[in-house]
């Protein structure tokens, strides 16, 4: 995969607080054997009424935020089952980042892996970056992956936010935690040499 050191674009306002991957993506979206279409199955039930009519309302089904690579959600995001198809919808909907004051643990890894960056800020932050994507949904972020900033050009602010060393590299790299293992390859050869030159007895024929 190619390198990603920037993200840059518009962003979507969804502040709804414990938002769980079973609304992400809900269960009729599951019965594939691929990780194909899961677009049209990303929050589904918010985006459509009954008859499957797109909900003018929702935020998603408006057009002033076509095409936004980043969504702004709310605190504990992600909760719920650890299906990873919710990331993989996200993913083919066209987000890059989810910016949130908190994501659930395994949905936190689940996107991770899979390369969708999620930037965990304050809330005051991520309250401000809401008021602007509301006020004004042509405005954009720069998220910086190598100084883990976001920026706001509109309000004239940076906020910096956490990330590990490992996730920060798989993610910039685009690698997943095989491809990382692999990394370390001289070193686990090296290791298994060391231990069968010790216990013979234990290698596999």
């Amino acid at each position: 995969m190619s390198k990603l050191s920037t993200i840059e674009g518009r962003a979507i306002p969804l502040p709804i607080e414990n938002l769980d991957t079973d609304q992400i993506m809900p269960k009729q979206f599951l019965r594939i054997i691929d990780k194909a279409g899961l677009s049209h199955g990303l929050l589904y039930d918010l985006r459509f009424d009954e008859n499957s009519d797109p909900i003018d309302a929702c935020v998603l089904n408006q057009p002033q935020y076509k095409a936004a690579r980043i969504l702004i959600g709310g605190s504990n995001f992600g909760c719920g089952s650890s299906r990873e198809h919710a990331v993989w919808g996200l993913q083919q909907y066209g987000f890059d980042a989810v910016i949130a004051p908190s994501f659930a643990e395994i949905f936190y890894s689940n996107a991770m892996n899979n390369r969708l960056l999620l930037v965990q800020l304050d809330r005051e932050a991520v309250d401000m970056l809401l008021h602007e994507s509301l006020n004004d949904p042509e405005s954009e972020l720069k998220i910086d992956l190598e100084a883990q900033t976001v920026t706001s050009a509109t309000i004239g602010e940076v906020f910096a936010f956490p990330l590990s060393a490992r996730h920060k590299r798989m993610v910039i790299k685009g690698m997943d935690t095989i491809d990382l293992t692999f990394t370390q390859l001289a070193d686990i050869e090296a290791f298994e040499k060391r231990h069968f030159e010790r216990y013979p007895w234990a290698a596999v024929m």
